[in-house]
């Protein structure tokens, strides 16, 4: 079964009319607001709680739970540092607080782009991932739109893509500014440090 779907039917209002449907569709639910502050400056989210309901829920209860306070941005990806990959991207990645390591919730399923609907473009909040259904607390920001990460890119070789599930809606300019910040490879040269995450309002 569709997980998504198995979701919606435990989460579904239960008014059933006599034939046993629901007698309205369940209202849509508004995305959620989550500030990051860093070293950098700060910058706002929007969660999609409806389109990709498992992760904006793992993620959410890694905000809710303040494993994000005191983590870092650590990496970077440009043009210039992936020489080993022949399908480039733009993204910057971050995680939780490292002494929180031994705390990290299970990983989730993946819900593919072809599923939730929201792709990867500039400003796209997403799960890092090794294998599908892998995911737990570290997540990336692309920076232009990358396709390849979608549903049938092959950025990761299984065609998978990753879960995206929201979108940078104010401070864009510090995400950008932590992407070009200084790097060796990969790695951001200090790492950015993320000083608090928390829901707006």
């Amino acid at each position: 079964m569709n997980t998504r779907l198995a979701i919606a039917a435990i989460v579904a209002p239960l008014g059933l009319g006599a034939a046993g449907f629901a007698a309205t569709a369940p209202e849509a639910s508004d995305p959620v607001g989550v500030v990051f502050e860093t070293g950098m400056g700060s910058f706002e989210l929007e969660v999609d709680v409806d389109a990709a309901p498992i992760t904006a829920a793992n993620f959410l209860r890694y905000v809710d739970g303040g494993f994000y306070d005191g983590g870092t941005f650590f990496r970077t990806v440009h043009a210039d540092n992936q020489p080993n990959d022949s399908i480039r991207i733009a993204v910057v990645q971050g995680g939780r607080n490292p002494d929180r390591e031994a705390e990290s919730f299970p990983p989730i399923p993946l819900e593919r782009t072809s599923e939730t609907g929201l792709l990867h473009v500039d400003g796209a909040v997403s799960m890092g991932r090794s294998g599908p259904d892998t995911a737990t607390q570290s997540f990336f920001i692309c920076i232009g739109d990358q396709p390849s990460l979608d549903f049938g890119g092959m950025r990761n070789p299984d065609g998978q893509g990753f879960a995206a599930f929201g979108r940078v809606v104010a401070g864009m300019d510090v995400v950008r500014a932590i992407h070009r910040a200084p790097y060796e490879a990969q790695r951001l040269t200090p790492p950015v440090r993320i000083t608090r995450v928390y829901r707006k309002g």
